[in-house]
């Protein structure tokens, strides 16, 4: 019983907040990524964000937000594993929240 009031609560409470947050970071590292795309490579200032974390923000939950600015600022789309890792993560996150409310812990 406790454990499901705590598995409630943190369903409604932390995950909306959680949300929000990590798809800001979504945002705002896929733009910075940009950003840094576009640097001189023999410039100190070049460092790009890996791949392995961008992918790692998708699936932390910021995988809808990082696609929709993939795609709008044409970053990354001609990269399999982006137009096809992330909507394959979006699936899986789906599947997860569906698989979620069908047992009503949210």
């Amino acid at each position: 019983m406790y454990f499901t009031q705590f598995l409630l609560s943190v369903c409604r409470i932390v995950l909306p907040f959680w949300l929000i947050v990590i798809n800001v970071f979504a945002v705002y590292q896929t733009v910075r990524d940009k950003s840094l795309s576009r640097t001189a490579k023999d410039s100190p200032q070049y460092w790009r964000i890996p791949e392995a974390q961008l992918l790692l923000i998708a699936a932390l939950g910021g995988s809808v937000s990082m696609y929709a600015t993939m795609k709008l600022i044409h970053h990354k789309t001609r990269h399999p594993q982006f137009m096809i890792g992330i909507p394959v993560i979006m699936l899986v996150q789906a599947a997860w929240a569906g698989l979620l409310l069908w047992l009503r812990y949210c």
